[in-house]
């Protein structure tokens, strides 16, 4: 099907913001945000298309994120896996500091490893928490997606904890 199968929102100045100041004049917007975008959605009969809320630097947030009418929030790599899944009530996405693809391969699929099993597979997205470097190894990233898919399938097939938590 043509057009956009999800769509990601980034607000790029709430790590600039304390707790207040984001909810007073970030948050309503992003409200706002997905508000319009799925009213458009509906006017336009276009289904379902998922909507992403990124806030880089919002981990003091990212609760009332949660609420903001969007289906996936965005978590950067300075949120814990458990306090997001403590703090977050719909799927999350990310979170591997990017600069972890500079690591060696051994390492990097250590910390990798770590990011998925503490997260679990159930309404995941295994992403970095930020942007990639444009100077980056593209093995670099090949062994950060395999990885994911390895570990992704071996909690699948032990069973994910968090299956019975986050439905």
């Amino acid at each position: 099907a043509a057009g956009a199968q999800l769509l990601q929102v980034f607000e790029s100045s709430a790590e600039y913001l304390g707790p207040t100041l984001f909810e007073e004049y970030s948050l309503p917007y992003l409200e706002e945000i997905a508000a319009g975008v799925k009213d458009g959605i509906t006017q336009r009969g276009l289904g379902d298309v998922p909507l992403i809320v990124f806030a880089k630097g919002a981990y003091h947030s990212i609760s009332k994120l949660s609420y903001a009418g969007y289906n996936v929030v965005g978590l950067d790599w300075t949120v814990d896996p458990n306090i997001a899944r403590d703090f977050v009530h719909i799927a999350v996405q990310g979170n591997l500091d990017p600069c972890a693809l500079y690591a060696p391969k051994e390492d990097l699929i250590a910390k990798t490893t770590e990011m998925v099993r503490a997260f679990g597979v159930r309404n995941y997205i295994a992403n970095l928490g930020h942007g990639i470097y444009p100077d980056m190894d593209p093995e670099s990233v090949r062994t950060f997606v395999d990885t994911v898919h390895r570990v992704s399938e071996e909690i699948m097939k032990k069973g994910d904890p968090y299956s019975q938590l986050y439905t």
